[in-house]
């Protein structure tokens, strides 16, 4: 029995590690987005103020 738990940990474990990382991906990529779309924003405030 205590096998057929061990399995289901792991099991469980590395679902919820996929789970994590790709939350933490999402995030990044949200972060960056937001990053470049502050970037070209303040590209583009430079450009009307010449």
């Amino acid at each position: 029995m205590s096998k057929n738990n061990e399995a289901n940990r792991q099991k469980n474990k590395k679902k919820i590690d996929q789970k994590k990382r790709k939350i933490q991906n999402a995030e990044a990529e949200r972060k960056a987005k937001l990053k470049k779309i502050r970037e070209d924003f303040k590209a583009r405030e430079g450009d009307n103020t010449l």
